[in-house]
């Protein structure tokens, strides 16, 4: 693909991009999906993701110890070599996403909240797999796991998926280590987890159970999301904030804390993509300003690479 080619692909994509204040104005988390899949994913059907796009059966070489009723018999009669059909359960993705939706989830400063947003994200991530017949599962967390679906691709799996998204929030504090233990435990099959959360909060054991998934052969793909509010602290007067998740309130003056706050936010997100490199594990931070289909794309690509 030449350079002209290129440019005027990433024009027509920019072009297709939606705001996503447009976007959560769409009541229908099903119809929001929709709309970022179709509109920006119509050139992406090939996927970088073994299972995405499968729509035929692939075949392999017999090896001693496979089933030789999977043999495909009339292909070894023509070419006198013996080959196995590899079914879906073998080629097509099984997905597992993990949403936290905490109390500090609810932070908003664009007229939608951090939760809304990543709702949409896993919305999104479930419709496209549901079209490609890949299977999805989806585990709800706060302080504790609220809520489990295991993943397998059937034709009502994408609506459940979709109620369970639909319900409001029970907990209050956050806990990442309850899924990530839980994927851990329950999780036989290799696949793709992807855990969605805003990562304010302690990241003891995180590395460790990151690196648990990874042994067992799993992808892992880690989407921070964050207001812009919270990454530039961008009031203006002294006010009291407050803890979303332990209520505890301080009086502050953002433009005397902004420095120190920033500095110490950096390390935070210093510290995360550092563990994560070292894990193999795809960080993306993605503000509720940023289009889904920009933090999306870039994650295929960078799976592509």
């Amino acid at each position: 693909m030449n350079t002209n080619t290129t440019a005027r692909r990433n024009q027509r994509l920019m072009s297709q991009r939606i705001d996503p204040a447009c976007l959560m104005r769409i009541k229908s988390l099903e119809l929001r999906a929709k709309t970022v899949v179709e509109g920006t994913w119509k050139g992406l059907h090939r996927s970088p993701y073994h299972g995405f796009s499968v729509e035929f059966t692939e075949y392999r070489e017999y090896t001693p110890g496979d089933d030789p009723r999977h043999i495909d018999w009339k292909l070894a009669a023509r070419s006198n070599e013996h080959y196995i059909k590899r079914f879906e359960e073998e080629t097509n993705l099984c997905c597992h996403m993990l949403l936290d939706l905490s109390t500090s989830m609810q932070f908003q400063s664009l007229g939608y909240t951090k939760a809304e947003y990543a709702k949409t994200l896993v919305a999104t991530f479930a419709y496209f797999l549901a079209q490609q017949r890949d299977a999805t599962g989806l585990i709800i967390f706060d302080e504790q796991v609220e809520t489990i679906i295991p993943a397998r691709f059937t034709r009502g799996q994408l609506r459940r998926i979709l109620i369970e998204l639909e319900r409001p929030p029970q907990g209050s504090h956050t806990n990442l280590i309850y899924p990530l233990k839980h994927a851990v435990e329950t999780i036989k099959k290799r696949g793709l987890v992807v855990l969605i959360s805003d990562l304010l909060s302690p990241l003891d054991e995180l590395n460790t159970h990151l690196g648990y998934l990874r042994a067992q052969g799993h992808e892992v793909a880690l989407f921070q999301i964050l207001d812009p509010a919270e990454i530039h602290l961008n009031f203006h007067e002294t006010a009291i904030f407050e803890d979303l998740e332990t209520g505890e309130r301080i009086a502050l003056n953002p433009k005397a804390a902004r420095d120190n706050y920033q500095q110490q936010l950096q390390e935070h997100q210093a510290a995360i993509q550092s563990f994560c490199r070292k894990q193999g594990v795809h960080y993306h931070q993605l503000t509720t300003d940023m289009p889904l289909e920009q933090g999306l794309s870039e994650f295929l690509t960078d799976r592509a690479a």
